[in-house]
Order: C-alpha cells, then structure tokens, then sequence
C-alpha cells in the first residue's frame, strides 16, 4: 500500500471514531439532560456569585461566612423564582380557560368575514387544541421545576465547598504551574463573559417587561405580572424568544379584550417595544460583549433546542460563548472559533493560546 493511501486510510479512520464518538456524546447529552442541565444552571449561578464572595473576602470577612450568605441567598432566590413562575403559570392557565369561549368567538367571528374556507381551517385548528393535555403538561413541567431547582442547589453547595481546591487541583492535574494558570486564566475568561452576558442581558430583559407590564396596566388588563414575567424569561432566549413573548401577550390581551381593534392597538405597542429594543439596544449592549455570529447563535439554539429542549434555548448562547473561548485557545481548534466569532476575531484581547 502506498503512502498517500495510508494516509488517507488514517484520516477515514480517524472520522469514523471522530462521527462515533459524536454520537456517544450526543446520546449521553440527550440521556442524561435533566442532570446535565441542572449542572450547566449551577456552574452559571456558581459563576454570578463567586465574584461576590471574593469581594467579601477582600472585606476581610471570613471565607466561611461569605459562602454560607451566598448559598442561603441564592436558595431563597431561587426557590422565590420558582414559586412565582409556578404562582404565574397557574395564574395564566386559570384565566385562559375563563376567558377562552370570548376567544374562541372572536375567531369565528373573524373567520366568517374572511369566507368558509378560513372558517374550515380556523375552526379545526380550535378543534385540535387538546387543553387537557396543555394542562398535564404543565404540571409535569411544575414538578420537574422544582426538582431541578433542589438539585441545582445541591450542585452549587458542593461546588462552594470545592472552591479553594480548584486551583491545586488544576495544577496537580497539569503537571505545571505555568499551564495551570493558562487554564484559570482560560477558565476566568469564560466567566467573565457570560457573567457580563448574563447581567447586560437581565437589564436589557427587565426594562423590556418593565415596559410590557406598563401598557397591560394602562390598557386596564389583568395578567400584567404574568406577562411581564414571562417576556423576562423569555427575552434570555436570543432571536425567538422576543417574538413568542410577544405572540403570547398578543394572545392574554385578545382573551381578555375581545375586541380585534383594541388587540390590534394594544398588540402593535407590545411588538413596537421588542422590535425598538431588540434591533436598537440590545445589539448596542451585547455588540461588544458577545462577538458571536448571528448564523452560528441560530445553530446553537436549533441544536441545544434539540437536545435539550426549552432549558437547551436559554444555555446555547453561553455554551457558545464558552466554546468559542476554549477554541480559540487551542491552535489547531482556531478555525471553529473564528467560524464562530463576529467579525472573525474571537478574542477580545490578543491571543494567548494554551501549549499543546
């Protein structure tokens, strides 16, 4: 066999592994999702709050102390957090069936203007809606919440208790002290942008609902709170997730109102607060902090969606992020993350690539 046919005999071999190995991994992450997912939550909230508890170190408050504060804080925040949703999700449910004959109405009055044949499909489609099981699925989404939430507190409790070995742990591991501190040079880095992520878009977020909340609340609608919330929540998913909060308002202000003019009002002010501030200052605030492509940010939710389901939306763009730092380090993985970054640059500052 000559030369040129070893090596491409190598390079089949190496796909072939490279394509197993893909799929074994893929089949781990769908298996094993709610753990997983739990875990990716906790290292985020691990993330937002070490930063604070070093801060209190510097305040010579005793290590101890700080990490008991910050885990009781951040089980009630967590807990109040999964409460309300839950409180709101009930609250929202109650109040479309209360209101989902005048909806109903609304529609069939609406389709009789536009002929028989909208009135055929709009009246099977109303006829497919399986509220019964919209209702089970709700609630098994209720229970796996708060599951997820005990055991993401459990992941950010041991984690604190690991805190201070981690460095010795990474340059026992490495062998090297220069190389242990690439990694926690590295590891710091990705925390540092999906922090700085995470805060940026929470405001960008809050002011959103803030905005939604005031004009169910000046239009006299009930369910202000719900909708606000959700736009808060939903706004952390990029691209989609400003259009299905605003369908949704959409839908809460036609149950409620009956009326196609006043929804039509109402409903363009809503989409005029997600267009303004989601193609005005949301790409002025995360221009800079994400350098991500748009192509690629789409990808990753299609893919982490797949996987993952609705949590895989809300962590693709942090998980991108870190992908994209790790690649960049690493020379032979550099063309991934310059496919990946904006403008074809990855990093912020210059390159500092870990030794192979």
């Amino acid at each position: 066999m000559s030369t040129r046919d070893s090596q491409l005999s190598e390079r089949l071999q190496t796909g072939f592994l490279g394509v197993i190995a893909f799929a074994l991994i893929l089949a781990l992450l769908v298996q094993a999702r709610f753990m997983l997912i739990c875990l990716a939550f906790a290292i985020i909230i691990f993330s937002l709050t070490s930063d604070a508890i070093s801060a209190f170190a510097r305040l010579k408050v005793p290590n101890w102390l700080a990490t008991a504060l910050a885990l009781i804080a951040i089980a009630v925040g967590l807990l109040w957090a999964a409460t309300a949703i839950v409180a709101q999700l009930n609250e929202v449910v109650s109040t479309s069936i209360a209101y989902s004959d005048r909806a109903q109405a609304v529609l069939s009055s609406l389709s009789q203007r536009w002929g028989p044949r909208a009135q055929e499909s709009i009246n099977t489609f109303l006829g497919s809606i399986d509220l019964a099981g919209w209702l089970r699925s709700a609630a098994s989404q209720t229970t796996n919440l708060i599951s997820g939430t005990v055991l993401t507190l459990t992941f950010v409790g041991f984690m604190f208790s690991e805190r201070l070995w981690f460095p010795i742990k990474i340059e026992r591991l490495t062998g090297d002290s220069a190389r242990a501190a690439e990694v926690l040079e590295l590891v710091h880095t990705i925390m540092r942008r999906v922090n700085r992520y995470l805060v940026v878009k929470a405001g960008i977020s809050a002011v959103t609902a803030a905005l939604v909340w005031a004009i169910f609340r000046f239009a006299g609608l009930e369910l202000a709170n719900a909708a606000a919330m959700m736009t808060f929540i939903l706004n952390f998913i990029p691209t989609i997730g400003s259009i299905i909060a605003s369908v949704i308002a959409i839908g809460l202000v036609l149950a409620q109102t009956g009326d196609p003019a006043t929804t039509l009002a109402i409903g363009g002010g809503i989409t005029a607060v997600h267009f303004v501030i989601g193609n005005v200052l949301d790409p002025m605030l995360l221009g800079q902090t994400l350098r991500l492509s748009s192509f690629g940010i789409v990808l990753a939710l299609a893919f982490w969606g797949a996987v993952w389901g609705i949590a895989g939306t809300f962590l693709a763009v942090p998980i991108m992020v870190a992908v994209m730092i790790v690649c960049a380090q690493i020379p032979w993985l550099r063309p991934a993350a310059v496919l990946l970054s904006q403008e074809g640059i990855p990093e912020q500052e210059p390159p500092r690539r870990l030794r192979a």
